[in-house]
């Protein structure tokens, strides 16, 4: 029998760094708990065992495609995008927070209500991820990292259950190394983080424009190339 998990929202917290050009934190509010959601374990877990150790996924919004690659050497990190990812858990979304000059960010299933607005920014499953740090993964420009509650509520840094940001600006996001976990990097559509990152926000860094995330899924092209298919049905 198929199982299904369900998952309450947990109150999250995005990056608590301040953006050194403009002075503005990107901090977000606890919020109460808010309805369940429902991913299909076994069917995200099957396709996830088909995927290379590092695999391309394709964020795609309303306002143009990201590829990311995830990396091999943060694998708690990947298991669990690769978890949400194939499952939907991403889908119909939208991306919350921008700062020009800093990061985007998205991966919040309230998002998905616009009653819920002021809410935005504190869903996600019930888990937190532990922090993987590796030296080498460094913010650079179009690196993806997971968002989480601040060091006062979250002293040993773990990550968010689904909330992520990719960085457009590695000048001040510098001081993020080492402090959130890096897990991936974008391998095309840097031009599509600099303009969703140039579009105009409201007081609290939310763009006035609506931006869908209108599914995160598995690249073919990257993920099951030709070559390797032909060789698998040989």
């Amino acid at each position: 029998m198929r199982r299904i998990l369900y998952l309450s929202i947990a109150v999250l917290a995005i990056v608590s760094c301040k953006n050194r050009r403009s002075g503005e934190e990107v901090t977000e509010e606890v919020q109460e708990e808010a309805p369940a959601v429902v991913i299909d374990t076994v069917a995200a877990a099957k396709a996830a065992a088909e995927l290379p150790e590092e695999p391309v996924f394709d964020i795609v919004t309303t306002m143009g495609t990201i590829k990311v690659r995830l990396y091999k050497n943060t694998p708690k990190h990947r298991a669990n995008f690769e978890k949400l990812a194939l499952s939907g858990f991403y889908d119909s979304t939208r991306i919350h927070r921008v700062v020009d000059g800093f990061v985007i960010q998205m991966g919040d299933p309230l998002s998905r209500d616009t009653s819920l607005v002021g809410k935005w920014g504190t869903g996600g499953p019930d888990w937190q991820i532990p922090a993987e740090f590796v030296p080498e993964y460094k913010h650079k420009k179009g690196a993806l990292a997971a968002a989480r509650r601040g060091d006062k509520a979250n002293p040993y840094k773990e990550s968010s259950g689904s909330q992520f940001y990719l960085v457009q600006n590695p000048d001040n996001c510098a001081p993020l190394d080492g402090e959130y976990t890096v897990f991936g990097e974008t391998v095309a559509g840097l031009n599509v983080i600099d303009r969703i990152a140039s579009v105009h926000t409201d007081r609290y860094a939310r763009p006035t424009r609506e931006i869908m995330v209108l599914s995160v899924k598995s690249d073919p092209e990257y993920n099951n190339p030709p070559a390797l298919a032909a060789g698998a049905n040989k």
